[in-house]
């Protein structure tokens, strides 16, 4: 057997995502041999509490029993099949209750792997549309300053983020940028966004497939919030001026903001519905895109190359379509949307705590999400809170001068305390 540590044979053979792998050489990767709850457990049996639900993917908890169980039937019955031209009750049954959930508005659902694929796919279908219906110049996108979509190319088209873009900016077809809305900034930035949009698509209509937004919180931003009032009134302008409205809410369904869906929140339903992370618990790679029957039927044609070709080996996976119908099943049955509200309320009264802290700034909360920014930030900022939280036992990854946290929903109360408490050690070390 191998004298070194898991993290050290790593730094030889993996390449790690969104790293660079230099800094690992005096930074190492936590080595995670386990997880349970909301704890993940190094080899030397040290425990850090998952803040970040590991990039926004786990619910309920790591290994959570009734998600494992789901799982491990399902893999000793069917694990995997092509969804071209055959099908399989997984599939077939989370798609009936993912419609249902939209008021059978949304459905027709179409596979991917990733948040990502999800957007590639979504991309595509409206400008498809567009142009089966006779309108080829239809074909640009519209997203907004700091909004985050996935770092595929056609996603890094419509992400503003340049940290991502800059190397690959010849290869991408960027789209239109407005203003970020930012309720930091208050209701003034909404106004400006929205006059900003409506001046574009006045001039611009004929032109433009969809606008995409992040329903409520642009994530990847820095956790930057928005009201339902906002995303009603660009639901509507999609509507008036005759384009598409994708709703990205591959880090916020699920229950994040508070609805099972973010835009539930704002009364509407969008064009096309982007789902991922959480939708099998954090358990196993799945996406999916919803739309209305009426774009559906554009592609319902005679001709094969008429039909919407696009494709992975691991479309609409059983194993990975059984656990987002338990997901769906849990939430329905454990009542997890009612207890995160009751939860919250009374979490809010220990987390005050941070929100009084000297050098905290628009200290912010929506739904499952808390956030704030950090006053009198350093440069490596991001790098030192990430390595000081962890010996408080925290696992928990700075967006540039944002500290945020968006735990499992099965944190107790008294692990709570101990991320309030974890997080208010690692400010004192500033």
């Amino acid at each position: 057997m191998s004298k070194l540590s898991w993290a050290e044979r790593s730094l030889v053979s993996v390449w790690h995502p969104c790293t660079q792998m230099k800094w690992l050489d005096q930074h190492p990767p936590l080595s995670v041999v386990r997880a349970s709850g909301a704890w993940l457990y190094d080899e030397q049996g040290r425990r850090y509490l998952d803040t970040i639900s590991s990039w926004w993917v786990n619910l309920f908890g790591h290994c959570y029993p009734p998600l494992m169980e789901a799982i491990t039937r399902q893999l000793y019955t069917l694990d995997h099949v092509m969804l071209a031209g055959a099908t399989h009750p997984p599939v077939v049954t989370l798609s009936e209750e993912l419609s249902a959930l939209t008021g059978h508005e949304l459905g027709h659902c179409f596979y991917g792997s990733d948040g990502a694929s999800a957007i590639e796919i979504a991309l595509k279908m409206s400008v498809h549309a567009w142009r089966a219906q006779g309108y080829s110049k239809k074909n640009q996108f519209i997203t907004f300053k700091g909004g985050y979509h996935g770092e595929t190319i056609g996603a890094l088209g419509v992400t503003s983020i340049g940290l991502f873009r800059e190397a690959y900016q010849d290869m991408i077809r960027p789209a239109i940028e407005v203003p970020s809305p930012d309720l930091r900034l208050g209701v003034a930035s909404e106004i400006f966004s929205l006059q900003s949009l409506e001046a574009y698509l006045a001039l611009h209509h004929e032109e433009v497939a969809a606008v995409i937004l992040e329903p409520l919180v642009q994530a990847a931003a820095g956790m930057i919030f928005h009201s339902t009032d906002y995303v009603r009134q660009v639901a509507e302008l999609c509507r008036q001026y005759g384009v598409y409205w994708i709703a990205d809410e591959i880090a916020v369904g699920f229950g994040r903001t508070g609805t099972l869906f973010a835009h539930e929140s704002a009364q509407v339903r969008p064009d096309f519905l982007c789902l991922s992370k959480g939708i099998t618990g954090g358990t196993l790679p799945l996406s999916v895109v919803m739309t209305r029957d009426e774009i559906y039927r554009v592609f319902y044609r005679d001709r094969f190359q008429d039909g919407f070709l696009h494709s992975h080996s691991y479309t609409g996976n059983p194993l990975a379509c059984r656990a987002a119908v338990k997901v769906l099943q849990l939430f329905r049955e454990e009542q997890w949307i009612a207890r995160n509200h009751v939860n919250q309320e009374r979490w809010n009264v220990w987390m005050n705590a941070i929100k009084q802290h000297a050098r905290v700034l628009h200290f912010r909360q929506k739904g499952m999400i808390w956030a704030f920014d950090f006053d009198g930030a350093p440069s490596d900022f991001s790098q030192r809170f990430h390595e000081k939280a962890l010996t408080y036992g925290l696992l928990i990854r700075p967006i540039g001068t944002t500290v945020y946290w968006m735990p499992p929903y099965c944190l107790t109360d008294e692990e709570v305390q101990f991320l309030v408490q974890g997080i208010l050690n690692t400010l004192g070390e500033f």
